[in-house]
């Protein structure tokens, strides 16, 4: 080209081509190459032994339908323009049908569909997930009194355990694509902040995490950031799957809609390690919750826990999470007393979610279009046969005698009755779990 001569659009997009095409298959760059000519109305490039063919991508793994845990494929290559962060962008491996892609490097990261498919926990029969709403089991009365700056309080108001929240079908479903995003962070094909795995020099230290949402500092690290969110430092956004596990908490009331989580973390656990005594960081709003998998563990809770060996803790209060079960910390549960998990007994999965300040949210934070404006699940119709409406008592004569008593026998009856029609008044399942007194929660829990 001549110096200060004008390129035409259909030059421009010839000139692009390898840039764009970069860690294509073949049949990818000959499929962008006729995309790309029919927008700018020019002769192609042969790249494919004359095959200027849409079907020449047919023979990419990433155009190959496969079973897995995302159903829906994505309709085009060609990366859609989005409000927020997702799996495509950057440095994210997913391919067009939203699968991980077992092809991806860095290097191919343009070549990555920003275009997000549809991730599926539950079948599409409703009636099938009014069922498993009410077998949720819900313990929400926790109660330990500790002295606190010279007050008796309950330092565990505020928890509370769900249970079946996930099925053992949907837990296979969440580790398998855990052990795969950790595939993916020990090849490097994650940001680097995303994926920590520090060697284990001695019993207790060395779990596996992984950040999405928000890069969060443990401790003072090597660049002088203090404990918290760091704004200025980027990680992956949050995966399908783990915002489809959100829907679910937000769906089913175990999280309410104005706390919708926008990060996590996730912690891979060994045979030994543990999580030492803390509370959470106010960068964090309450509540926020943690998913377990793969093993039963103990969770400690006390306004003074102690340390009494490697990856061993000692508190009053012992809470069994068991697999598929969500516990919600709030109040004083959250912010009152700390909490650990002592050295686990074999290997273990947790996910924390957990809703961001507004005011420490990272700079080049996006809102994710998919989690705005969830709401809880309301009972349909259909679904009314899930409770067993209580017979309305028939008035005596000494109450027909009586017009204040039948006032509020009347009363009684309408709130009965609201109680059985108002939608959020769902059947949530019976406490599975003893209560937790003070006087018989002493526990001192060691390692494996």
């Amino acid at each position: 080209m001549g110096g200060g001569e004008k390129l035409s659009s259909g030059d421009k997009l010839i000139a692009l081509l390898p840039y764009l095409t970069e860690g294509f298959c073949e049949g990818c760059a000959v499929l962008l190459q006729n995309r790309l000519q029919n927008i700018g109305n020019f002769d192609g490039i042969s790249m494919s032994n004359g095959q200027n063919s849409e079907n020449a991508a047919g023979g990419c793994s990433a155009h190959t339908p496969e079973k897995s845990l995302i159903s829906s494929p994505a309709s085009s290559i060609v990366a859609q323009k989005n409000d927020s962060p997702s799996w495509g962008s950057s440095k994210t491996p997913l391919n067009f049908n939203g699968q991980i892609s077992k092809n991806f490097s860095p290097a191919s990261a343009s070549s990555q569909p920003s275009t997000q498919s549809k991730v599926s926990l539950l079948g599409d029969d409703e009636s099938d997930e009014q069922v498993r709403l009410s077998q949720v089991g819900r313990k929400k009365d926790y109660t330990h009194f500790e002295r606190v700056d010279g007050k008796q309080i309950n330092v565990l108001r505020g928890l509370e355990l769900h249970t079946k929240v996930f099925s053992a079908e949907e837990q296979k479903k969440i580790v398998d694509y855990v052990y795969k995003l950790q595939k993916m962070g020990q090849a490097g094909k994650l940001r680097e902040r995303t994926y920590t795995e520090p060697s284990k020099w001695k019993r207790g230290k060395g779990r596996v995490t992984l950040q999405f949402g928000c890069c969060y500092n443990y401790a003072v690290d090597k660049k002088g950031n203090p404990p918290g969110i760091i704004r200025d430092e980027d990680v992956d956004p949050l995966p399908p799957m783990f915002k489809e596990m959100i829907k679910r908490l937000v769906k089913w009331q175990v999280l309410p809609p104005s706390h919708v989580p926008n990060s996590c973390i996730v912690n891979i656990y060994d045979e030994g390690d543990c999580i030492p005594p803390h509370i959470d960081h106010h960068d964090f709003v309450r509540p926020f919750c943690t998913v377990s998998f793969l093993t039963e563990c103990d969770i400690l809770f006390g306004a003074h826990l102690k340390v009494v060996g490697d990856g061993e803790f000692s508190g009053p209060v012992s809470i069994a999470l068991p697999v598929g079960s969500v516990l919600i910390l709030s109040g004083n549960g959250a912010d009152v007393a700390k909490h650990c998990v002592p050295g686990v007994p074999s290997k273990r999965i947790s996910i924390t979610f957990r809703k961001m300040d507004d005011s420490k949210l990272p700079y080049d934070f996006c809102p994710d279009p998919e989690l705005k404006g969830l709401e809880q699940f309301r009972r349909t119709p259909s679904s009314t046969k899930l409770m067993t409406p209580r017979v309305l008592q028939s008035r005596t004569p000494q109450q027909n005698m009586h017009p204040s008593s039948n006032s509020v026998l009347l009363n009684n009856q309408l709130k009965e009755m609201n109680n059985i029609v108002t939608p959020t008044n769902i059947d949530l399942g019976q406490d599975n779990f003893p209560s937790l007194g003070s006087s018989n929660n002493k526990a001192r829990r060691r390692g494996a």
